[in-house]
């Protein structure tokens, strides 16, 4: 064959079918087999994990060293603390999801084998088997020993609430006396909760709590009144939500403080309140400082650059409160506590090398809540810091773990303002 001119080629399309529903759920199905394969894995792994590393009778005095956890109920092998954390980033999970995990698993089956049995052999799903291991742990074995023949054989396709009945009639058998401490105990779940560590950027807050009947009611009514008091041509809900603010006030009238770090960066300007995890824009601090009986007070942030350095073990206040703005949460990978919950510190100021050999230094000192700061102590986990990067931690089995800054870019002092 001549060619005269270009040499030309010919391709040959493949056309692509396109799946078919029948196909696609076939697929879909055995991917959720799998899925479902590998979670019954994942809890066996949970228990093997446990075995290896079994903790002795839990001793609760010990305060600040290492210690073996009963992450299970009573009768169930307990497991070296030290070893939590492992086998949680293992998995994906935070040090405390991780504990979870592993107790469920060990509640399972230790105290729950027939239970366990239909777990693996993929007639239960392992969520609805958490969630009655989860119910159990406080009962005495026997009690779940009755839950466990009462439910095995219907788990797959009892409700929650059936779950709850059956582990309370359990404990009211075997543990009345633990079943009235619980009924007493139930009254004071009474609680009122403001969210400051999760304000809005625009700088709402969410409340909610439980009451008892009487309190709700003089509540509603203290409410109600206020509201009624203020601008009408506002929504309702915005006047109640006011009105439960002045509540906090002297007559509805009375002084009221909010204390806010002022940031400053090229071109733009935020503004971060002091007992939140958040910032607020400049307009509404602006309507704070409108409001009448309300005191704003500007504060600079602290040099979050700056290497502050003490003679002493323990970092100086100012110290403490540089490296929680710096670091913002715990240093450890997967955990979320905050270094700071409003003025109170809810972390300790770990030293990356420990003191004397290392020195009570800004450069030397991140966040770390008392659980991971006592692996870093006792446990032989350790960290390096990386610039611009995070904390890069290596377990006692070599494996190491990027838990990345949460900082953002440095920030310039603002000028301190009283009004």
């Amino acid at each position: 064959m001549t060619s005269t001119g270009t040499e030309t080629s010919t391709a040959t399309a493949v056309a692509v079918a396109a799946p078919d529903a029948e196909s696609v759920l076939t697929a879909a199905a055995a991917t959720r087999e799998a899925i479902a394969d590998l979670e019954v894995q994942q809890l066996i792994q949970a228990t093997d994990w446990v075995t290896l590393h079994p903790g002795e009778e839990v001793d609760t005095g010990i305060e600040f060293g290492m210690r073996d956890l009963q992450i299970a109920g009573d009768g169930a092998p307990t497991i070296d603390e030290a070893a939590v954390a492992e086998f949680a980033l293992a998995v994906g999970r935070t040090t405390d999801s991780g504990r979870h995990l592993l107790g469920d698993a060990v509640e399972l089956r230790h105290r729950l084998p027939r239970l366990w049995a239909r777990v693996v052999s993929g007639e239960v799903a392992v969520w609805k088997a958490r969630k009655v291991a989860q119910a159990t742990t406080s009962l005495p074995p026997d009690a779940a020993a009755a839950v466990d023949q009462r439910l095995a054989w219907c788990a797959h396709r009892c409700s929650f609430a059936e779950i709850e009945r059956q582990v309370e009639k359990a404990r009211a058998e075997h543990d009345p006396d633990a079943a009235e401490e619980r009924r007493v105990a139930a009254l004071e779940k009474r609680r009122f909760d403001i969210d400051l560590d999760h304000a809005t950027p625009e700088g709402l807050v969410h409340v909610e709590g439980e009451l008892d009947l009487a309190d709700a009611v003089a509540l509603e009514e203290q409410i109600k009144a206020a509201a009624a008091t203020l601008d009408l041509d506002l929504p309702l809900d915005v006047r109640r939500s006011m009105a439960a603010g002045l509540l906090g006030t002297t007559d509805g009238e009375g002084s009221r403080e909010v204390v806010v770090y002022a940031h400053v960066r090229p071109g733009q300007s935020t503004v971060d309140v002091d007992n939140t995890r958040s910032s607020v824009t400049p307009e509404h601090l602006k309507d704070w400082c409108q409001q009448a009986g309300t005191k704003v007070t500007v504060r600079p942030v602290i040099d979050l650059n700056a290497e502050l350095t003490t003679e002493t073990y323990r970092p100086t206040e100012v110290m403490k409160e540089q490296i929680g703005l710096r670091d913002r949460q715990c240093c450890f990978p997967g955990c979320t506590r905050p270094a700071r919950t409003g003025r109170a510190r809810t972390t300790d100021a770990e030293h990356q090398v420990p003191w004397p050999e290392g020195p009570t230094a800004s450069s030397n000192l991140a966040p770390a809540c008392r659980t991971h700061h006592r692996l870093k102590t006792h446990a032989g986990w350790d960290y390096q810091r990386v610039t611009g990067v995070g904390f890069v931690w290596t377990s006692p089995m070599g494996r190491t773990y990027l838990s990345r800054f949460v900082t953002e870019p440095p920030l310039e002092p603002a000028a301190r303002h009283t009004r």
